[in-house]
Parts: structure tokens; C-alpha cells; sequence
């Protein structure tokens, strides 16, 4: 397989490295010169990333072209592109639709959107897949775990739950910032915060048949200090913020999705 990528951001940079430290059949990786610090990293990398100053030479030489440029260029970059005949095609452009991607392109190539997480760089990731694709699917498969999903609806939900990692570490921040006002040095306060986190993680990750809300019974003694805290932040408005940031994020989203 001869993958290539039109945009060199974040997520292009996690899933080629993904991939070439995968069995993933993939003989070449062309890469476009859009981010020079990003491509030149990647070209470092392995002998299969190749960096081509034209997206129209990317496409001519791949089977598979993820398109990875930021939605406000994607009309500008993409139009002029001719696709040919590629086996498959995958979009990691959050907000644009396949339909509109297909009315700027005249795409007739297979077409999925995905949103994988930067961890598929360690093979740790959860990538969302619409409509599912066998071929996107065993990519991803080798990055980490797929979920294919059947509706536009149910992808744009998870779009939306997927907004929540700068949260995450805006919390986590939050919670470090406060050890410091008590004593604690950062450094401390970061390694402490982050192996609790992942810890948390693994255990919902090892217990799949556990739900969320037991998880929460079961680490939370009754009268107990973290039962005080969640209880703390569900009446001082901390889940009515995370549904209202949610549903913000579904409306911006389909605001884009119509421009």
C-alpha cells in the first residue's frame, strides 16, 4: 500500500508514526511540504516517507490519500486536485461532509471520515471510522482499536465528545496550579496527577463490562472524600457546564458544516 497525506499537522504526524512503527503494509509514505518542521521530522523518521512539494504528485503516486488540511483551506487546496484512481480515500477534516467534499472535488474514490486520537503514534488510539471501510479499518487497526460507526449523527457525536482533551489537561493543570499553593513543586504535582490519571484509565480500560457510574460508586466511599468532591462539582454546575460546552460544540459544528 502507498499511503499519502495532503496536510502535515498533529494527527498526520501521530498516525505516520503510527504506522511505520507498525506491520502495516505500506511500501511508501508521501508526505506535502505544507508544515517544512513537521515533514522534515517525518522524513527522518523512515526511508518510506518521501516529502513532494505538489499534492498533485502525492495523489498520482498513492493508493490511499488522507486529506489533512485545516477546514477553512480545504475548498482552495483540494479543488484543483484530480483524484484519478484511488483505491481510498479518508478525511480527517472534522467539519466538512463528504457530500461537500465530493461537490469540490468530483471524488468517486471511496470516502470515510475519521477522528483518531494523537495516541495511535503508540498504538494506543480509539479511532472513530464513517461509513465503516474495511481498508481504513485495517490501518487503523494496527494504531489501536477501531469503532466503525453506521450514522452521520452518531460520528458527529463522538466528534463533539472528542473535544474534551484540552479540558482534560486544563483540569489537570488546574489541579496542579492548586498543589502548588499548598507546597508542592510542579514537576511533582504533574507526575503525581498524571499516574493517577492513567491509572484511572486503565482500570476502565480493563473493565469494560464496569459502566462509568459503578466505576464512580466503587472509588468513592460513602461519606468519603472523593464522593464529597463529585458531589461538590455536580452542584456547584460542573456536569450542566460539560453538557452545555457539548451542545455548544454540536451547533458550532453544524455551523461550519453549512458555510
Amino acid at each position: 500500500m502507498r499511503i499519502g497525506f495532503i496536510g502535515t499537522g498533529v494527527i498526520t504526524e501521530a498516525i505516520i508514526t503510527g504506522v511505520v512503527k507498525s506491520e502495516y503494509p505500506v511500501s511508501d509514505i508521501f508526505v506535502s511540504l505544507r508544515n517544512r518542521e513537521v515533514s522534515k521530522r517525518l522524513a527522518m523518521m523512515s526511508s518510506k516517507v518521501k516529502v513532494l512539494d505538489d499534492n498533485q504528485a502525492i495523489i498520482d503516486q498513492s493508493d490511499m490519500i488522507f486529506l489533512a488540511v485545516l477546514p477553512q483551506q480545504a475548498e482552495k487546496v483540494l479543488s484543483p486536485l484530480h483524484f484519478g484512481d484511488l483505491s481510498q480515500i479518508v478525511s480527517l477534516i472534522a467539519t466538512i461532509s463528504i457530500e461537500r467534499l465530493r461537490k469540490w472535488t468530483s471524488l468517486k474514490a471511496p470516502l470515510s471520515r475519521v477522528v483518531p486520537l494523537p495516541i495511535v503514534a503508540n498504538h494506543d488510539g480509539m479511532t472513530t471510522v464513517f461509513p465503516p471501510s474495511k481498508t481504513v479499518q485495517d490501518l487503523f487497526g494496527h494504531l489501536g482499536k477501531v469503532v466503525p460507526i453506521e450514522t452521520i449523527e452518531t460520528f458527529n457525536a463522538f466528534v463533539v465528545a472528542s473535544t474534551t482533551m484540552g479540558l482534560y489537561f486544563d483540569t489537570l493543570e488546574t489541579m496542579a496550579q492548586w498543589l502548588g499553593t499548598k507546597g508542592a513543586d510542579y514537576t511533582s504535582a504533574r507526575t503525581y496527577l498524571s499516574a493517577l490519571n492513567y491509572g484511572l484509565a486503565q482500570t476502565a480500560i480493563t473493565q469494560p463490562e464496569i459502566g462509568f457510574a459503578q466505576l464512580r460508586q466503587d472509588h468513592s466511599t460513602p461519606q468519603g472524600l472523593n464522593q464529597h468532591v463529585a458531589e461538590q462539582f455536580r452542584a456547584n454546575g460542573g456536569h450542566d457546564a460539560v453538557l452545555a460546552a457539548f451542545e455548544s460544540v454540536e451547533k458550532y459544528m453544524q455551523k461550519l458544516s453549512e458555510t
